[in-house]
């Protein structure tokens, strides 16, 4: 099921949460929603799911509106919160039991639908233990479990690897692609490789606007008017070759990435190139130049530079 958001505002007070806010995200499509803290991603994610009212704007859940099919809506959707609330006393099988029931999962379909979820959320080793025995690490994988128990059409999931370990977050990275490919996923997160692995689009919201929406490709390329490269430089101090790479005009930004060789990171003005101004430096000092290495820009320099205060 496609989602359409028309003109969402949400409003605290004198502060807007998320402001005159639109987008669609199509069926089989996974969509990286990201944001610093305070940005408007929970807030909309919440009015999404129909957890939190609408302000102002409409939301529509295939061709049905949130506004007005809110109860009938919610039956297509997964919902995984920032903070996952749970039933800590509750064994593993009897709270997704608990989910399935409360979801309207056909009682002879339920055992079914909990064997399924154990074994894609690698639950099976922990599945008769009460969740407050889990680690944090396990306890969100049975929020997973809980938001798909129902086999949404639609799953909203806010910081879905929180407390997993590495290999862990490789398997759910896995099986949220997987789920994409038939679902419509949202996926909030503040990992941005975690993005860029799993997500075929990237929306980026600051102070309740969407500021940024298409693939790391695309955001690359739109962010492509400042050059980064990355050098090595021999026959002088790191603070020395810091200093006058710094005096360079075109040069917005040099960070030391390894002291003890002297390699840096140079970002050039905004429709500027440093590469020949950095050589004929090496040159004139008698420095030798023995790297050399254009870098593609970053999604944490493109946040950075979108969500800047």
């Amino acid at each position: 099921m496609d989602i359409r958001i028309e003109n969402l505002t949400k409003q605290y007070g004198s502060q807007r949460a998320v402001d005159n806010l639109s987008i669609q995200v199509r069926t089989g499509e996974i969509v990286g929603f990201l944001g610093p803290n305070g940005a408007g991603k929970s807030t909309t994610m919440k009015m999404i799911t129909g957890y939190l009212g609408i302000g102002e704007g409409r939301i529509f859940i295939g061709d049905k509106s949130v506004n007005e099919h809110g109860d009938e809506l919610k039956k297509h959707i997964g919902y995984l919160p920032e903070n996952n609330p749970l039933y800590l006393d509750m064994p593993v099988v009897d709270y997704l039991q608990f989910c399935a029931a409360l979801q309207g999962v056909a009682a002879s379909c339920i055992d079914q639908r909990i064997r399924s979820m154990v074994k894609k959320c690698g639950l099976n080793a922990e599945k008769h233990k009460k969740i407050g025995e889990l680690s944090k690490g396990y306890r969100q994988r049975v929020g997973l479990a809980q938001a798909m128990i129902h086999d949404p059409e639609i799953l909203i999931l806010d910081e879905p690897t929180t407390g997993l370990d590495p290999n862990q977050i490789v398997e759910i990275r896995k099986l949220i692609r997987d789920l994409g490919k038939e679902k419509t996923v949202i996926l909030s997160t503040h990992i941005l490789p975690e993005v860029e692995a799993t997500c075929d689009r990237i929306l980026i919201i600051n102070k309740g606007k969407i500021v940024a929406d298409g693939t790391a490709e695309n955001l690359r390329k739109q962010s492509a008017g400042q050059e980064i490269v990355k050098i090595k430089i021999e026959d002088a101090t790191a603070e020395a070759i810091q200093h006058e790479l710094r005096r360079i005009k075109t040069v917005d930004l040099v960070e030391l990435v390894d002291k003890n060789e002297n390699r840096f990171e140079v970002q050039s003005q905004s429709g500027s190139s440093s590469k020949r101004a950095i050589f004929n430096l090496c040159v004139e000092k008698g420095w030798v130049l023995t790297e050399l290495i254009p870098l593609e820009t970053r999604l944490e320099d493109i946040f950075r530079n979108l969500t800047v205060n």
